[in-house]
């Protein structure tokens, strides 16, 4: 039904209802004008008069009295359908869609997921962890995170804070095999390779020289797409690892493991939280993006200060 119909239809209902044209075109806010017109659209439309007019009242016509015992509660039914969905969209409850990479997420995710569910009991998480770049849309995201910002058309992002890639060692592997000063020297050291999860590829490793990030790439020791176990490997000693700020972090803060190579150290990559354009956000949508950007920008939890690696170097 066009929504012209359906407003001649309303102005028809108040009229009926309060036996006034004047008092129902104020109670739809419009002019007496506006509904006199929408009601004679009405009747050239359906090829009938509905009122009977005097200058004091209106009286429904026999094919009016019909019309109203149809339309009325189907309109009503209506009204309540539109009104449930507008009070859904301001009840902080339903189903909430996450996407975020598998890859240096669950630190970051976690306490927040946590959080929010504590604050939101009636929200229905459903988390999807992916190192692919899948479509926005198709895939149903309400939220994503990502290591830059999305490019999809309509997808509004927001940078939290900056993904540093640190090569770092446990203090046993470094004794036994010293610590690298340039990249040319990681040719003679056992490293770690990560492998992409979409394409099982294995990443060079990425290192600052002067303006430029270099691709770097190195005959791995050790290689794996799960980035637990490649933690797990250089922690234990096998192996030099170049690992994110938000995995690295609380390791080297506790002294279990070594940030070497910092003037080679890359800053340039950032996490990134991204949502839909549209204006009319859900309260559930818009609770969870506030608290993503309010527990999530710029914290220090995932980012280490220079003075901070420093003095782990040292």
């Amino acid at each position: 039904m066009p929504i012209n119909e359906l407003r001649a239809l309303h102005t028809f209902l108040h009229t009926a209802e309060l036996g006034s044209l004047r008092r129902a075109a104020q109670q739809q806010g419009v002019s007496a004008q506006a509904a006199s017109q929408a009601l004679a659209q009405l009747e050239k439309h359906l090829g009938v008069r509905l009122f009977h007019r005097t200058t004091r009242s209106m009286a429904l016509t026999a094919e009016g009295r019909q019309l109203l015992a149809t339309v009325q509660p189907a309109v009503r039914s209506l009204e309540q359908a539109l009104a449930g969905v507008q009070h859904a969209k301001d009840e902080i409850a339903g189903p909430l869609r996450v996407v975020g990479p598998r890859s240096t997420f669950r630190p970051v995710v976690a306490p927040l997921l946590s959080a929010f569910s504590a604050r939101h009991p009636a929200v229905q998480l459903e988390v999807q962890l992916d190192d692919h770049v899948g479509n926005w849309v198709e895939d149903r995201v309400d939220v994503g995170f990502r290591g830059g910002p999305a490019t999809a058309e309509g997808v509004v992002a927001r940078r939290l804070f900056a993904l540093q890639l640190i090569v770092c060692a446990a203090p046993a592997y470094l004794e036994r095999q010293g610590a690298p000063r340039t990249p040319a020297e990681l040719a003679r050291h056992r490293c770690s390779v990560f492998l992409r999860t979409d394409t099982g590829r294995p990443m060079p490793w990425q290192l600052r020289q002067g303006d430029a990030v270099v691709y770097q790439a190195l005959t791995p020791a050790f290689s794996t797409n799960d980035e637990e176990l490649e933690l797990q490997a250089v922690l234990d000693g096998q192996v030099l690892g170049q690992l994110t700020g938000v995995t690295a972090a609380p390791f080297i803060r506790s002294g279990r493991l070594v940030p070497v190579l910092l003037p080679y150290l890359v800053e340039e990559h950032s996490l990134y939280l991204y949502w839909g354009s549209r204006s009319a956000q859900p309260a559930r949508v818009r609770a969870f993006i506030d608290m993503a950007l309010e527990t999530l920008t710029e914290n220090p939890a995932f980012v280490l200060g220079r003075a901070e690696l420093e003095a782990a170097a040292r």
